[in-house]
């Protein structure tokens, strides 16, 4: 892949760097581990990186401290849904990733498929519960409208927290129960019978680029937190192995789905791919991606010809802010 030539050869220009990690989400630990990651990366191409863990220092300090930009490696809520872009923007910190209106938007899965279905782009049926909607009565029409069996999750979680699949009308209360303890919302999702494929992207608008499938063989297609960050188990396949016209097809669908969005930076679209048609579908947009020893977007990366570290850098070279001209109208 080209689009190397953005990254600076002298990475020591990027400035003094926070890389965000940590945070008060649910998913805290896995962001420790990215932002391990992309720090040990940083400093070893040269960039005067520190790490900064918002839930033990202030976000004033990132300004105190003069730290000219920031890589953002928090995943969940406070982290990747537009509330630490927001604070950048007025800090006038340029960080990377999505800006506040895309973080936000694609860390409600609601959201996002509604933008989504404007836009013709296919995506799983969904029911949306609201807390007044999570009563006995309400919860058994969902498998009449949705079918058997079919997925319940928390709209504004990532890494497969709050998740189930759930079989039959028994399992419901259950399974909302869980998805409540993570969102006061509940997302009741069809579910889709097939491959589970993950395709990043990296770029903005016209000149964004996806970066090869990678096809997810989890044991019993069971890709929960443990197979996703722990286990061994899980088979990842990159290249996907799927035919050309379907690996272009799940290319065409996350480039559509991103810039829909209004993503920039980089992203990773979840997908499925269904047995029975070999049609596919749209699950989710993650805008601040894992960087772990089992993340996906640098086992793209690699199989696209960029390292680790040369991931790290690029995306770091092009952390920028919602409006970098400076704001009119100031008194």
């Amino acid at each position: 892949m080209n689009g190397m030539a953005s990254v600076p050869t002298d990475p020591t220009t990027l400035g003094k760097v926070a890389v965000l990690m940590g945070g008060e989400s649910a998913e805290r630990e896995v962001s420790l581990m990215s932002g391990g990651g992309v720090l040990a990366a940083l400093r070893s191409s040269g960039v005067d990186a520190h790490a900064f863990d918002p839930a033990e220092r202030p976000l004033l300090e990132l300004a105190t401290d003069g730290f000219a930009r920031v890589f953002i490696a928090l995943h969940g809520r406070h982290g990747e849904d537009g509330t630490v872009q927001g604070a950048l923007e007025l800090m006038r910190i340029p960080y990377t990733g999505s800006g506040v209106m895309a973080s936000a938007i694609a860390m409600d899965k609601v959201m996002t498929k509604r933008v989504w279905v404007a836009e013709g782009l296919p995506t799983p049926r969904w029911l949306w519960l609201a807390p007044g909607a999570q009563t006995r009565d309400e919860l058994v029409r969902v498998p009449d409208t949705l079918g058997l069996p079919l997925i319940v999750k928390p709209p504004r979680e990532g890494s497969s927290i709050g998740i189930s699949k759930v079989m039959g009308y028994s399992q419901m209360q259950d399974a909302v129960t869980l998805a409540a303890q993570y969102d006061a919302d509940v997302l009741c999702e069809e579910f889709i019978d097939g491959i589970e494929i993950t395709c990043p992207v990296l770029g903005e608008g016209d000149a964004a680029r996806a970066l090869p499938v990678i096809r997810i063989d989890a044991p019993g297609g069971n890709y929960d937190f443990e197979h996703k960050y722990y286990s061994d188990d899980t088979g990842y396949r990159c290249p996907s192995g799927l035919p050309p016209e379907e690996e272009a097809e799940a290319q065409r669908l996350t480039l559509a789905a991103y810039r829909a969005l209004g993503c920039r930076g980089w992203g990773r679209a979840d997908l499925m791919l269904r047995t029975s048609d070999r049609r596919i579908f749209l699950l989710e947009m993650n805008t601040s991606p894992g960087m772990t020893g089992h993340s996906l977007v640098p086992m793209s990366a690699r199989a696209a010809g960029i390292s680790y570290e040369q991931l790290c850098v690029k995306l770091l070279a092009e952390a920028t802010l919602d409006h970098p001209a400076p704001l009119t109208g100031r008194r």
